[in-house]
């Protein structure tokens, strides 16, 4: 219990959890995982959990993405959760990603979450950026 208080800890203070990690909950502005919750959105890539400071879909671009484009060589799908409305996603940043040979799906937060899980637990290599809603 007091490594997952560490851990826990870390997360607050930097917005990062070490491991990747299937989401338990979402809703109410964040998501629950590894027995811990978040507030705001999340960024799950294959070196860990990351507060992500994107709030909106405006919010999406290259610089709030550079941790996934970083990451492209170990991402072969990439889940967008687009908040609880889907709206067009950007053909540029569509065109990005494929250009780092990153598969976009770009959905509501809860279908990314939903697919994220299983995808995670099939060990593929999968991503999610996941704009948190209120439900």
């Amino acid at each position: 219990m007091k490594k997952q208080k560490a851990v826990s800890d870390k997360l607050q203070k930097n917005g990062h959890y070490p491991y990747q990690a299937p989401i338990d909950a979402y809703g109410n502005g964040g998501f629950r995982f590894a027995q811990m919750s978040h507030r705001g959105s999340l960024l799950c890539l294959p070196d860990g959990m990351f507060a992500w400071d994107v709030d909106n879909v405006a919010g999406i671009d290259e610089n709030s993405l550079a941790p996934v484009l970083k990451a492209h060589k170990e991402i072969d799908v990439l889940l967008i959760g687009l908040g609880s409305d889907i709206v067009l996603f950007d053909p540029q940043i569509r065109q990005l990603l494929r250009d780092h040979n990153i598969i976009v799906d770009a959905v509501g937060t809860g279908g990314a979450v939903r697919t994220y899980n299983i995808l995670l637990a099939e060990n593929r290599a999968v991503a999610a950026a996941l704009i948190s809603v209120h439900l």
